[in-house]
């Protein structure tokens, strides 16, 4: 058996993930008590209860503002039953994309190939485009934290392709103890 599957043997029975969405439009849909018009949230449980092991045991929804991206963060990086965030919109290039620059900072290591393999598949599927994505992943203190796009299929994509077949053997390299 090679290295890595054996980490991946050696990570958490099961993982728990919290899910983001960085949305004002969303955001103002949930203050207003109007019915929300986001997909990602469902599509991502719908993903997961195909993926034994893996729980969505947190989905939120914040506005596209830096100090309120962190807060949510911080908050869940306290959450000690988290394995995973995953935060959803905010990596493209407009003004109100803040969740690259509100986080990256925040990184202690950064996993550059997450979003190299990420854009190549993106590219694949859709072209070019795929260059202007920001997607990224990383870890803070024993957390894994992924930045994707606000698509639901970018985050069809990063789950069923990157993520999903990694996330223990992630989990498990960033608590190993040496």
């Amino acid at each position: 058996m090679k290295v890595h599957e054996q980490h991946k043997k050696k990570g958490p029975d099961t993982v728990n993930l919290a899910l983001v969405i960085v949305s004002t439009s969303r955001f103002n849909e949930l203050q207003e008590k109007k019915s929300i018009s986001d997909k990602t949230i469902p599509l991502v449980r719908q993903i997961l209860d195909k993926n034994p092991g893996v729980f969505l045991t947190s989905s939120e929804i914040v506005p596209d503002n830096e100090t309120q991206i962190v807060k949510k963060l911080k908050r869940l990086l306290n959450d000690s039953s988290l394995h995973a965030i995953v935060f959803s919109g905010g990596t493209g290039l407009t003004p109100k994309d803040v969740t690259y620059e509100a986080i990256k900072p925040l990184l202690e290591k950064t996993i550059d190939g997450f979003g190299e393999l990420f854009r190549y598949l993106s590219y694949k599927d859709i072209g070019p485009s795929s260059m202007l994505s920001r997607a990224l992943a990383g870890k803070i203190k024993n957390k894994a934290v992924f930045l994707l796009p606000g698509s639901p299929n970018a985050v069809k994509l990063a789950l069923n392709e990157l993520i999903l077949p990694e996330i223990k053997h992630m989990i498990y390299m960033i608590n190993k103890k040496e």
